[in-house]
């Protein structure tokens, strides 16, 4: 297996990670704004899952092409419910308060809780734990945030690593929470970054095939 970094808008990830078992880098894009024309880049993003995982769970979708899977909201609900390890690596470009991160995540988690009427008191402690995570944080350019979803219990560990401190992580145990942090980067046109949406719709389309 190749150990050369894949760069995403000149962040560098590793094609492979290990947790349980090799995960591979199969999702990337950034998370970005236009401001008077120019392009302001936020942060890089990497989705790493088990190719094996992918064929058992999202057998459904085989045959179907990438741009078919960018577009079908249903693919992504089945992809974020799927029981399989899931890892998001999100790399900041550009600096940012925690807190302001933390509130991004929570309005997105809260409101699309309530949607679906699932947003009860233990959602919502859970969820001020997690936003009371970020709170404190300064996220300088290069700081790395992980999401280590695990394959069946509907737990997440948030991690935190920026130079100079200890890395820190937070596990978060509620499954409605989990599964809405999940949905936040993996929600097809909800997605907070289309460009990672395509690319997974892409790299699912060929390990299927």
């Amino acid at each position: 297996m190749g150990t050369e970094m894949v760069m995403v808008h000149d962040v560098p990830f590793p094609p492979q990670i290990i947790t349980s078992k090799p995960l591979s880098l199969l999702g990337q894009g950034i998370t970005d704004i236009e401001i008077h024309f120019l392009q302001v880049k936020f942060t890089a993003i990497g989705v790493y899952l088990d190719p094996s995982d992918v064929k058992t769970h999202l057998d459904n979708w085989k045959g179907k092409t990438g741009q078919e899977l960018a577009g079908d909201d249903d693919f992504f609900d089945a992809l974020a419910s799927a029981e399989m390890e899931k890892v998001i690596r999100v790399v900041v470009i550009k600096e940012i308060k925690g807190a302001q991160y933390g509130v991004q995540l929570e309005n997105t988690v809260r409101d699309r809780l309530a949607e679906e009427d699932k947003y009860e008191e233990e959602e919502e402690t859970e969820l001020e734990k997690v936003v009371g995570f970020f709170q404190s944080k300064y996220f300088k350019a290069n700081s790395i945030i992980t999401y280590h979803f695990s394959a069946k219990d509907g737990i997440c560990e948030i991690g935190f690593e920026t130079e100079g401190k200890e890395d820190e992580k937070l596990k978060v145990e509620n499954a409605n929470v989990v599964g809405m942090m999940q949905r936040w980067y993996l929600s097809g046109s909800r997605g907070v970054s289309p460009s990672t949406i395509v690319s997974i719709a892409d790299s699912i389309s060929a390990v299927l095939t």
